[in-house]
């Protein structure tokens, strides 16, 4: 799932159009400002107050690179996020730089959006759960690397994976993995599986998996999970 799939808020089609913004501080936000020169950068959510102002900590970066001609008062900035489980959306608005504050740190004032614009990035219905889970790197009767976790949403072809990470800095690559899942009655289910994407979020690791075409393991689980496949 890539934040790129919103193109530029307005011009996008087939979308739904919300004027509410709802998300937790801490959530990274990916801002891109065009003028003078277009850049793009990722800055965490401070707060907000609805219909007023979006609060964003100025961005965190080294001393030889400035973007004190990009990020100025009155500039547009175009600001996406994703939103997973379920909803599987990607989330972009435009506004403008309100205000840089100093004190008591530095942060970037955006005005409140007056419309957010939302992209469904699933074809297949996803079903929220917290299912404890692992995801193997290599083959069952091999060494493996394991790791633990939770499945926090299912569909037929897939499912989001969630993992606590001691850095910032791990990510799962792309690559092909069985899904581990107690069953009650076989044991462990392994599905085999792929990693289409990974992001850390602040030590939390959230991993896109794609299930093998026409695993029967796949069937077992929705059945052990008493899901109906046809709800799907």
């Amino acid at each position: 799932m890539s934040i790129d799939a919103v193109v530029e808020p307005g011009i996008a089609k087939e979308e739904e159009v919300f004027d509410i913004f709802e998300l937790l501080p801490g959530k990274m936000l990916d801002i891109q400002i065009n003028h003078p020169v277009q850049v793009r950068l990722k800055v965490p959510l401070i707060g907000y107050e609805l219909g007023s102002y979006i609060i964003l900590k100025y961005p965190n970066v080294p001393r030889t690179t400035s973007y004190n001609d990009v990020l100025v008062e009155g500039n547009v900035v175009v600001v996406r996020y994703l939103l997973e489980g379920d909803r599987g959306c990607c989330f972009a608005f435009r506004s403008t730089i309100r205000t840089i504050t100093q004190k008591p740190e530095k942060f970037l004032i955006l005005t409140y959006p007056k419309k957010i614009e939302n992209r469904q990035l699933r074809l297949h219905q996803r079903i929220s759960m917290h299912l404890p889970a692992a995801i193997s790197l290599n083959e069952p009767d091999q060494s493996n690397v394991r790791i633990n976790g939770v499945i926090g949403d299912l569909s037929l072809k897939g499912c989001g994976f969630t993992f606590k990470a001691d850095s910032e800095a791990i990510k799962v690559n792309k690559r092909s993995i069985f899904v581990c899942i107690a069953h009650h009655t076989k044991g462990e289910i392994l599905i085999p599986a792929k990693v289409c994407n990974s992001r850390n979020e602040q030590g939390k690791v959230n991993v896109g998996i794609q299930f093998e075409e026409g695993d029967k393991q796949v069937a077992s689980l929705l059945e052990h999970l008493f899901i109906d496949k046809s709800s799907l």
